[in-house]
């Protein structure tokens, strides 16, 4: 009886409590996400520095020296477009800051973050995602950004190692789950407002062969039965759509719900080469995780030490609670067109809703092409066109020759080769 009466005066927020179980630690969960952070960022910025010359260069396809000066006779400045190449557009500068980025994405990756750190990533990227015309006009280039941000409200403002440094705030954790459900949910939504194919059961029966870039276990999928198709697209659809309002609910659900979005993504990894979206989607996935799981799938000795810098932590500052739950209420402020679009039978896809990308939308293949068709470039080296021998342009991994094998290349990114599959989209061939 007594039991009773105590749940019943309970206030409802601890009666929350006790619905989503004790407070767990994250440390570990903190410091595989910013080590997945870093190698997502080292691919990306190893792209600007073999690519961004010959897209973006004085002599390249799209000179960002060219588009800034258009930006400034138009009287656009730092602060409407945040960009350090509003001030030196140069060959020398595009290179020197990929290199600047490499080393910061490098520390990264092997353990070294902080609030600064990672502001500086976030400025590098960003003034490239800017700049970089139609070459950075991919969703997961603002969803690089808005993770980058929600990563620095988890590292310690000035301490810059994961395992050591006092926890992270509760809030920081509850943000990169509202990511994740947004990036899963919108995904999920678009296809089923989307291409009839979705709702049919019959999208993965073509997708493998006419995605952008195959890889080499692509033909596998694409010759699996129909079956085995239509059972894909439904757990697309559950992964997608329903275990996303799971991430914050009871431990268990939790767990499944991250279990299942993390194996999606993984399986997505193993099917073709989309670049590093699937990489930087597994990011906010993690945050589902806690350490008591994460540490009990370590190896002996490892778990050992793992499970003492998780027990050992200290709690955040409360300068840092306080500076956290700031960007936490702008997030919420930002996050309500994003929740509007989402609600929308008109829903848009990947789209920023301000200048810096702070809360975006997100969607992927919303329409899935039946039939592959290819762009092929020529040229010739003849002066008369009418009797010159033309001979075609091969890329790197832009499906061509049908008996060349497909590339292995994610998680980095040949912008060119994705951007023609695009151009085939945009204007299809039509039979004689």
């Amino acid at each position: 009886m007594d039991e009773v009466e105590d749940v019943r005066a309970a206030t409802p927020f601890q009666r929350l409590r006790g619905w989503l179980g004790p407070p767990r630690s994250y440390v570990v969960t903190r410091w595989l996400i910013l080590r997945l952070l870093g190698i997502v960022y080292l691919f990306a910025f190893l792209g600007i520095v073999i690519q961004g010359l010959p897209l973006l260069g004085e002599h390249g396809l799209t000179p960002a020296g060219a588009y800034v000066d258009r930006l400034h006779q138009a009287g656009l400045t730092f602060w409407d477009i945040p960009s350090v190449f509003l001030f030196d557009a140069s060959d020398a500068a595009l290179r020197g800051w990929a290199l600047v980025g490499l080393v910061l994405a490098a520390a990264l990756a092997v353990g070294y973050a902080n609030l600064p750190s990672l502001a500086a990533l976030w400025l590098i990227y960003g003034s490239y995602e800017r700049i970089g015309q139609l070459w950075f006009g991919f969703g997961w280039e603002i969803q690089l950004l808005e993770t980058t941000v929600i990563a620095a409200c988890l590292v310690h403002p000035w301490d810059p190692r994961p395992l050591r440094a006092p926890a992270p705030p509760a809030a920081a954790i509850a943000l990169m789950r509202w990511l994740a459900f947004r990036v899963m949910l919108g995904a999920g939504l678009i296809k089923l407002r989307g291409d009839a194919c979705w709702t049919e059961l019959t999208c993965l029966d073509a997708h493998f062969e006419t995605q952008p870039i195959p890889n080499p276990l692509s033909p596998l999928f694409h010759h699996l039965p129909h079956g085995v198709h239509a059972a894909g697209a439904v757990v697309n659809h559950i992964v997608e759509v329903v275990l996303p309002w799971f991430a914050f609910g009871p431990r268990r659900l939790r767990l499944v719900a991250a279990i299942g979005m993390a194996a999606f993504q993984i399986m997505l990894i193993a099917s073709g080469n989309l670049a590093f979206l699937n990489w930087l989607t597994l990011v906010p996935v993690l945050a589902l995780f806690d350490d008591d799981l994460l540490v009990r799938c370590a190896p002996g000795r490892l778990r050992t030490w793992l499970r003492a810098r998780s027990a050992g932590s200290r709690a955040p500052r409360r300068g840092h609670r306080i500076f956290v739950a700031c960007i936490a209420a702008l997030i919420a402020v930002k996050s309500v067109p994003v929740i509007a679009n989402l609600a929308s039978h008109h829903q848009a896809m990947n789209r920023s809703y301000d200048r810096l990308a702070l809360v975006n939308t997100y969607g992927a293949f919303g329409s899935v092409g039946m039939v592959r068709h290819e762009l092929v470039i020529e040229g010739t080296r003849d002066a008369d066109p009418a009797t010159a021998a033309w001979a075609a342009y091969e890329l790197p991994c832009k499906p061509d020759d049908l008996a060349r094998r497909p590339c292995l290349l994610e998680p980095y990114h040949l912008r060119l080769d994705w951007l023609i599959w695009f151009a085939t989209m945009s204007d299809e061939p039509r039979d004689p």
